[in-house]
């Protein structure tokens, strides 16, 4: 596509199609897979549902087919993209760096980051690496003006850095939206967070490290412990 040309929306025949080729090569990545990991042949046969009861197991995610067999509505998100140089003996050695956000909707989230000579292959790898990263989110309605009983905003004030950046989210009502940078409300959206608002500090134009604190802020989420009041009356839901 040329610089200055508008991308061209497809067609509902088209993104059908391209939904039915996506489910094919899930389901055919997952025939293929030989599981290496306890946690793996589990969930290969069909022992193991859910994220949530992969977790509460203690099993940590090694094999990006993992997510694929338990998520099959995945969504995925191309954060950033960049062409690396570096000066070898034998002149400069040009490679790709790709930054991928995948997520539920509703519950998890993760980021990858993958490199490599080729474009394709760098995206491939940053999606497998945002696979094995997948976080837990909790959510809730910690806002005092609403107590609309919803999992729409976040419990309570989190607060996430990643380099010089930090994004701090806070609670808000419903129907106040995603009161955020642009770089981060597919973010938000991914993890299942319609309303919130949010401060930063730092230099925000920097896409990955603005995206990397703003998932480090939602994983902050599930690393305060709640008693069972405070969860009822902040509405948690881990999903």
């Amino acid at each position: 596509m040329r610089k200055g040309e508008k991308e061209r929306e497809l067609t509902p025949e088209e993104l059908e199609r391209q939904a039915l080729r996506r489910e094919e090569d899930r389901q055919r990545a997952i025939s293929d897979w030989i599981p290496k990991t306890e946690g793996g042949r589990l969930v290969k046969a069909g022992q193991i549902v859910s994220l949530d009861d992969f977790f509460s197991r203690g099993f940590s995610i090694m094999e990006p087919q993992i997510v694929d067999a338990l998520v099959p509505n995945i969504k995925e998100k191309l954060v950033h993209f960049t062409k690396t140089a570096r000066i070898t003996r034998q002149g400069r050695s040009f490679s790709f760096r790709a930054s991928v956000l995948v997520g539920d909707g509703s519950s998890y989230i993760g980021l990858g980051i993958g490199s490599d000579r080729e474009r394709l292959p760098a995206i491939e790898k940053a999606t497998r690496q945002a696979k094995k990263a997948m976080k837990k989110v909790k959510r809730g309605c910690g806002s005092w003006e609403c107590r609309c009983k919803e999992p729409h905003s976040v419990p309570f004030e989190v607060e996430g850095n990643s380099s010089s950046i930090r994004v701090r989210l806070l609670p808000a009502p419903k129907g106040t939206g995603l009161v955020v940078g642009n770089h981060i409300k597919e973010v938000l959206m991914f993890a299942g967070v319609k309303d919130v608002w949010s401060k930063t500090k730092g230099r925000t134009s920097t896409t990955l490290d603005f995206v990397s604190a703003a998932v480090h802020a939602l994983a902050m989420t599930n690393k305060v412990r709640l008693s069972l009041e405070m969860q009822k009356k902040l509405e948690v839901r881990a999903g």
